[in-house]
């Protein structure tokens, strides 16, 4: 799990500091579409500002900061690079990672911290463990359901969900299947594209 740690670390300062770098930039009038891919863009752009737009005090406060995200994503692929290669050393951690929605990452993140799972007596009692079981409250003799309770490890509970957004839009058969169909959109605004958070 060390490494999982190093590279959620890594992960926070990098999109902390492209967040500032578009803030910055953004004060100047130069602006690129959202996300880590795009800081090149955003550095050229920078490059191609003359000094009426982009000041060379403001220039130079700047460059320090592609330097750091360039450092810090350096940081990363070395340790993405060592959490590939064990998975590859582990049987358990490739099996793990042919179920749907479920990455390298995922994998070896969850093998590292429980193992086989045997620890579980049910899937519930694991979803629990990772903060993934919904709220449940009783009043009168009904029964709400509420928001997950994320509670455990932020670490673990996180890349689970990303892979379960990733395969939101696979419906799968039977009676599953159709439950899910008859529920509600509950997607907001900003997970659908029309949130304005950066990075």
């Amino acid at each position: 799990m060390a490494q999982h740690r190093a590279r959620s670390l890594f992960a926070r300062r990098r999109t902390a500091a492209v967040n500032a770098v578009r803030g910055l930039l953004g004060a100047f009038g130069i602006a690129a579409a959202k996300g880590v891919r795009r800081v090149t863009e955003l550095r050229r752009r920078m490059n191609e500002a003359s000094e009426a737009i982009l000041p060379a005090e403001a220039r130079a406060a700047l460059e320090p900061l592609f330097d750091h995200l360039d450092a810090l994503t350096a940081k990363l692929d070395v340790v993405e690079k060592r959490i590939l290669d064990w998975r590859k050393r582990r049987e358990e951690s490739r099996r793990l990672a042919t179920a749907p929605g479920v990455g390298p990452l995922t994998a070896t993140a969850l093998l590292a911290a429980v193992g086989d799972g045997s620890q579980f007596r049910s899937a519930r009692r694991f979803a629990a463990w990772l903060g993934l079981a919904p709220r449940v409250s009783a009043s009168g003799g009904e029964e709400r359901i509420g928001r997950i309770s994320k509670g455990g490890d932020r670490c673990l509970r996180t890349p689970p969900i990303h892979g379960a957004r990733d395969r939101r839009g696979d419906v799968p058969a039977g009676r599953l299947g159709s439950t899910l169909a008859q529920r509600p959109d509950r997607t907001s605004a900003r997970e659908r594209g029309g949130g304005r958070g950066r990075a």
